[in-house]
């Protein structure tokens, strides 16, 4: 059965908003020479969009609950492209930074919408079909979006990125202006309620696991562009290709995540990706040591980088289920704020060490905050009196 174009318009939409957020580590070493500050004030503004998200997201679901969907959707569109189209005629950092803000609320204003629209329109039986493709636009934007947005910064400049960014939301907004059937709001939950789950420890623990998990994989893909520079002399056209890439390895990372979790259970997938993602770490340091390798000879272990990053998420949800039990939806509505505070963490962090020791202490960095997360996800378990293995 073919996609209905609603969900289409839904999927393109998370697509631009990922795209957005990540797209900076593409044109990283050219924003932060044009703009006069360091590579590590540069990666901040991953940071500030991300976490902007990450604490507008739950404010955002509550303020506007009761509001028509579609409207939501399309002025909030409206918004980033303003946004993005100003960005790209600043040569302030302050207002940049300030920008960024506004495009990151205006994305957690859609996109916990559109995971809730993707549900309630979704035929029986084909609801988890219909969130995972709007769940694809992120993966999709590190194979596609990032890249795009690596190269075009790479020959036009890093403004021609954002104006690239307001164009793609231009098309978002329309798409989803004219295919988005209009939709019951959902009903009004107090903030209190929505958060209820953090005040129980397992809950807690396990969304900062996840928040750690994410972070860990940002303190490298934030300032991948300085890394591979150092190592191997590559430029944005290559960083392209490497995003490209990357982005079908995470793809393909994630299935095999997903099913591990299933297969094995989710403590055993997390041991065994955290372990994976320790020792790639290892060889990524090694080779920074040994230094200049070419990027053709790094490729394996990047393209093993990505796949083992999202092995990690779904094993790591599952786990969060587990821990939650009845607070289950609540905890998963928490999920994507953990998320992108592990993004914004992963911009803050890493930008500490490149500033402080240079990008060749980023992939240890990088380990020791997966593992721990590792050590949360067991805390969790041991106040929720979970056995070995829960989800089986």
């Amino acid at each position: 059965m073919r996609p209905p174009l609603w969900l289409l318009a839904l999927v393109f939409t998370t697509f631009t908003f990922a795209t957005d957020d990540y797209v900076i580590a593409g044109v990283l070493p050219a924003l932060s020479a044009d703009l006069g500050v360091s590579e590590a004030a540069a990666g901040q503004l991953v940071t500030v969009f991300s976490l902007a998200f990450a604490l507008g997201a739950p404010v955002a679901s509550v303020v506007t609950a009761t509001w028509p969907r579609r409207r939501l959707m399309t002025g909030a569109l409206a918004l980033f492209v303003a946004a993005n189209w100003a960005a790209a005629f600043t040569g302030s950092y302050a207002v940049l930074m300030g920008l960024r803000v506004v495009a990151a609320l205006a994305a957690a204003a859609v996109v916990p919408s559109a995971y809730a629209v993707a549900a309630s329109l979704a035929p029986p039986g084909r609801q988890g079909r219909y969130l995972a493709l709007v769940m694809g636009g992120l993966t999709g934007s590190l194979m596609l979006g990032v890249p795009i947005g690596t190269w075009v910064g790479g020959a036009y400049g890093w403004q021609a990125t954002f104006g690239l960014g307001g164009l793609l939301g231009l098309v978002a907004l329309v798409a989803v202006a004219r295919t988005l059937p209009e939709t019951p709001p959902a009903d009004a939950m107090p903030i209190r309620d929505r958060l209820a789950p953090l005040a129980r420890p397992p809950v807690l623990l396990g969304l900062l696991g996840i928040a750690a998990s994410t972070l860990g994989s940002m303190v490298v893909l934030t300032y991948l562009a300085p890394f591979l520079r150092d190592v191997s002399g590559a430029g944005p056209g290559e960083l392209g290709w490497v995003f490209a890439l990357a982005g079908l390895a995470g793809m393909a990372g994630g299935q095999l995540g997903g099913r591990a979790a299933d297969r094995w259970g989710a403590d055993t997938a997390l041991i065994t990706g955290v372990a994976a993602f320790a020792a790639v770490m290892a060889a990524l340091t090694l080779c920074w040591l040994l230094r200049p390798f070419t990027l053709l000879a790094l490729l394996p272990l990047l393209l093993a980088w990505a796949a083992v990053s999202w092995w990690l998420p779904p094993p790591a949800q599952t786990r969060l289920l587990a821990l939650a039990g009845p607070a289950a939806p609540q905890a998963l509505a928490l999920n994507s704020s953990a998320v992108y505070a592990g993004v914004s963490g992963g911009g803050a962090i890493g930008g500490l060490v490149l500033e402080s020791h240079g990008s060749g202490r980023l992939p240890a960095a990088a380990a020791a905050v997966e593992l721990a997360a590792l050590a949360l996800f067991w805390l969790a378990g041991r106040h929720a009196g979970l056995t070995r293995n829960p989800a089986r």
